[in-house]
């Protein structure tokens, strides 16, 4: 499949939105090295997270006006939509900017895929997500259940090449949001202080960034899949309690670890990933382990500290 992919991406045109981002960061480097023509939309500048031989596109993708230019300028063959205002938080300050970046983004990038005949849209989904009819449990969820429900009406009434990957929790090297749990616990950590955490208790499917790159090359390169929702995550559950007390004893064996320093958050998604069904959809399962996805990521931040 890693032929069919390079074979299929090789001087193609892919834009991917939050370039600047965690995930688009490594599939950025993972497509230049396949010889894709990668273009990448940040709002930040280029120069804060330079990738060699990626073309910038610096604006906001809830700006129509502006993802209009781009497409014009790329003339994109294949989409991918990582750009999000990822958050857990249940303030409902938050509603106003989930909603313009998760949603009016991905119904921009709807409309402009199906105007430019692109050969495939993979949109970014989320295990916050509720399968089931639930009620999502923060704005965040609402948002990209809206835009994962955009999706499957547009692949119904006009046909646009859509795919939705349903992303767990990544995690791995070189991600700057150190608010989130990996990097905050690890840093914290090589600093020689107590991370504080809530209790711990939730339940959590873990995947490592590279096994999430390649699932997203499979979701756009795998035909008679669209208008379908694929889950990439581990189809694993470990609790946030044991995930921290494996990468301590990679980082700092024997350290305090600060469990019920915090509240824990209410109305969490408990989730795992169907493997079976995204190896049956796209010949995709993970390959790195969580104890080695933990390892290679506490030796990134140790290296840069």
């Amino acid at each position: 499949m890693d032929d069919v992919i390079a074979q299929t991406l090789r001087g193609r045109r892919v834009l991917i939105t939050g370039a600047s981002g965690f995930i688009g960061y490594h599939l950025a480097r993972r497509l230049i090295a396949l010889g894709a023509e990668a273009h990448g939309i940040s709002r930040e500048p280029a120069s804060s997270r330079p990738i060699d031989g990626l073309r910038w596109h610096q604006g906001d993708v809830a700006d129509e006006a502006f993802l209009g230019q781009v497409f014009e300028v790329a003339r994109p063959e294949y989409v991918v939509h990582l750009a999000s205002e990822v958050t857990g938080s249940r303030d409902r300050q938050i509603i106003t900017t989930t909603l313009r970046a998760n949603l009016i983004s991905t119904v921009h990038l709807l409309n402009l895929v199906t105007d430019h005949n692109c050969q495939r849209l993979v949109l970014a989904g989320s295990l916050e997500e509720p399968t089931d009819g639930g009620i999502p449990s923060s704005p965040y969820g609402v948002s990209k259940a809206a835009a994962s429900l955009y999706a499957r009406t547009f692949s119904t009434l006009y046909q646009t090449p859509v795919v939705t990957a349903r992303l767990f929790m990544v995690y791995g090297p070189a991600q700057r949001d150190m608010s989130k749990i990996v990097p905050y616990v690890t840093t914290t950590l090589l600093r020689g202080e107590v991370p504080k955490l809530s209790s711990g208790v939730r339940p959590v499917d873990w995947i490592y960034v590279d096994d999430v790159v390649d699932g997203l090359l499979r979701c756009a390169v795998t035909p008679g899949v669209e208008g379908r929702t694929i889950d990439l995550g581990s189809g694993e559950l470990v609790t946030i309690r044991q995930m921290v007390e494996t990468l301590a004893e990679v980082v700092a064996p024997g350290a305090a670890l600060g469990f019920g320093a915090l509240p824990d958050r209410p109305f969490e998604q408990v989730r795992a990933a169907d493997v079976t069904a995204s190896l049956a959809l796209i010949g995709w399962r993970p390959q790195v382990a969580l104890a080695e996805g933990l390892r290679r990521t506490a030796k990134y931040y140790r290296d840069q500290l």
